[in-house]
């Protein structure tokens, strides 16, 4: 099924993006928490996140899951929709499954580097960060 083209707004600016991950971060310490209990509920006890392989996988992917279900289906997490902020990509639609775990994987990248990628969206003259020029999404202001 084809997605509606969306219009474009004005470009997402650092603070901006700041506020929306610490927005994101309560519901991703929400989702973790859940995710643990079910883990539980399956038997799966006294495993330990980055110890385990496993279950460092199984919560990468629940994650995963979240960010990039609601980037494909509504163009927001719950933090950017609070922020009146969407993904889109640059033809104006919102991304794909791919180009979201794209935009995922080097977004976990812009962070490991002392946050450099996303510091770099203050040079960049279209305010992108290093996941927007990678995975070809931009956030615009709604």
């Amino acid at each position: 099924m084809k997605r509606k083209k969306q219009t474009s707004g004005s470009p997402c600016a650092l603070p901006r993006r700041l506020a929306i991950i610490l927005y994101d971060s309560v519901v991703v310490l929400a989702l973790l928490m859940l995710a643990a209990l079910l883990a539980v509920l399956a038997g799966i006890e006294n495993q330990t996140a980055f110890k385990d392989p496993g279950y460092t996988f199984f919560l990468a992917a629940v994650l995963s899951l979240y960010f990039c279900w609601c980037w494909t289906k509504g163009g927001m997490t719950v933090g950017m929709r609070a922020w009146k902020v969407r993904i889109e990509d640059n033809t104006g639609n919102r991304p794909g499954w791919g180009r979201s775990l794209i935009r995922l994987l080097t977004a976990v990248l812009s962070a490991a580097f002392a946050g450099f990628g996303f510091l770099w969206s203050l040079a960049d003259g279209r305010k992108r960060t290093w996941h927007d020029i990678v995975s070809g999404t931009r956030l615009v202001r709604i």
